[in-house]
């Protein structure tokens, strides 16, 4: 692969596993200097960093929940130690359905059924989160002139299917919130961008017994559209990697 990112500096929220995980190792192959943030699993982190090593950019985890305030300051600061600012920002740590029913894809269950706590996890993870984390990075992107903040999320069909609040819900809010805040950075040089895989991936949050006929997909398919998405200077896309095309430069 060409290091077609070479000389960038990315943070890639929820790296240690899964679409982070495909994500900052596409990166860094492409010689991007990258940052990962893990909340728990300190395992995962170090197993992602090893096999950075070898790689031509570079990978470092950071301890950090992205709905920790304190945290987030301190991932933000540990990337501008890098090499003094912040080109990409991947918003891809999220809770999903599990923590709130571990059979959700076999036995759904109505929202008053639900834990208000694992609810209210879930909320606080997949939108203040992503709040927190942008709005930490976003006034560097804007000092600089430039940057690409890639927001994950999930089929529109997910967003309002049966028994799966409030995950479904989440995704559909932060999508939402990205249109909002697309408006706001219009003609500052920070582009903004949806970018989903197009299907249930095989990331640690489905359950693993599946319905018939459900196959996962490889967290690899996001790398290629995430490549692009972090180079691109414009904002409004909602790439679905299962159907992705490169359409080349912008």
């Amino acid at each position: 692969m060409t290091r077609e990112l070479h000389e960038r500096v990315a943070i890639v929220t929820g790296g240690g596993r899964g679409l982070g995980r495909a994500i900052a190792l596409g990166y860094a192959k492409a010689g991007a200097d990258v940052l990962i943030s893990v909340a728990r699993s300190p395992d995962e982190a170090a197993e992602v960093v090893a096999l950075g090593e070898p790689l031509p950019g570079t990978i470092q985890a950071v301890q950090a929940d992205v709905t920790v305030a304190g945290d987030v300051d301190r991932l933000v600061q540990r990337t501008l130690d890098v090499r003094g600012r912040i080109d990409v920002l991947v918003n891809n740590a999220a809770r999903g359905m599990r923590f709130v029913n571990d059979r959700f894809m076999t036995d759904p269950r109505p929202f008053w059924e639900a834990d208000p706590v694992a609810w209210s996890m879930v909320i606080e993870t997949n939108i203040v989160g992503v709040f927190l984390m942008s709005r930490a990075v976003v006034p560097h992107m804007l000092a600089a002139g430039r940057g690409s903040i890639i927001n994950v999320t999930v089929n529109e069909a997910t967003m309002t299917r049966r028994g799966f609040s409030p995950y479904g819900p989440s995704k559909a809010a932060l999508e939402a919130m990205t249109r909002v805040w697309e408006a706001e950075l219009e003609g500052s040089g920070v582009a903004l961008n949806l970018l989903a895989p197009g299907g249930a991936t095989a990331t640690g949050m489905v359950q693993d017994d599946l319905p018939e006929g459900v196959e996962l997909l490889d967290p690899e398919i996001i790398v290629p559209p995430a490549l692009h998405l972090a180079l691109t200077r414009s904002s409004g896309a909602r790439v679905l990697a299962t159907e992705w095309n490169d359409p080349g430069g912008d």
